[in-house]
């Protein structure tokens, strides 16, 4: 697959691919800090600049951030986060609390993977794209080889998750069940198993784990049986009724509509 140089301010990501997938930018009004040539990177201090910690916002929003563990489809701590943190616009954020509030009627809970992505964890996908590593394909990637994941469409050239407005996140139930501690090197389980066979997340069954690049992690894959259907199914009609458009491809994925910085990528580390 051939992909164009991709211009980040003066950096510049040439034919390759980079996670996670994401659709384009929705129409939105100018980014405040953009190029009139490319997208732009910056660098603004997260307690000072664009975004905020959604536990800021809502402290009952459940915070697990993959990309600081080992336990993801790279296999080791993405560069940039240095905290188990969700950083969000402010306007993401907003429409997270409301989604919290409408949960917790029901003894649900919003619980999030990965928000806010630094440049430098892109930069960092981008290395593993370039190796033969597939330390982790039986869980994330199992009915795939590496070389379909990004013609497939499961990973991207950009992340939208680095313009701050982007979530990857699930439903746990209130109180929360145990959760598994992942440690490097143990077995892994298939991401497309049942529940009971697949890693001990504590996440209501949503059909699949949390990354996992296969066509039943499609939102409205008709192979999904009760109760995953159900609550996919739950999440999407709140999290669109609050501001955020599902990424088809990816149950976990939401992008706010109308986000302030359409057109900026900011490489600031998550801390």
């Amino acid at each position: 697959m051939t992909t164009r140089p991709v211009v980040l301010g003066t950096l510049v990501l040439a034919g390759v691919l980079v996670a996670c997938a994401d659709t384009p930018p929705p129409p939105a009004p100018p980014a405040p800090v953009t190029s009139t040539a490319a997208a732009t990177t910056t660098t603004t201090p997260a307690n000072t600049g664009p975004l905020v910690s959604v536990q800021d916002v809502d402290p009952s929003i459940v915070v697990e951030a993959r990309y600081f563990t080992d336990h993801n489809f790279v296999g080791e701590r993405i560069d940039g986060y240095e905290a188990n943190k969700c950083l969000v616009t402010p306007q993401a954020a907003e429409g997270l609390r409301r989604v919290q509030e409408e949960l917790r009627p029901k003894s649900l809970s919003l619980k999030v993977y990965d928000c806010y992505r630094p440049q430098r964890a892109v930069n960092h996908f981008v290395r593993w794209a370039k190796t033969s590593d597939t330390r982790m394909k039986a869980e994330f990637y199992p009915t795939l080889g590496k070389d379909r994941l990004f013609p497939d469409g499961y990973i991207a050239e950009r992340s939208g998750h680095s313009r701050g407005s982007t979530v990857d996140l699930t439903l746990i139930d209130v109180p929360a069940r145990p959760q598994a501690q992942y440690r490097a090197g143990e077995g892994l389980a298939n991401c497309t198993a049942p529940q009971e066979r697949r890693f001990a997340d504590n996440s209501v069954d949503m059909g699949t784990g949390f990354d996992c690049f296969d066509k039943l992690a499609h939102t409205a894959n008709p192979a999904i049986a009760q109760p995953a259907k159900g609550n996919r199914a739950l999440l999407k009609s709140l999290m669109d009724k609050h501001g955020f458009t599902n990424y088809a491809q990816e149950w976990w994925h939401f992008t706010l509509r109308g986000e302030p910085h359409p057109g900026t990528y900011f490489d600031l580390p998550v801390r």
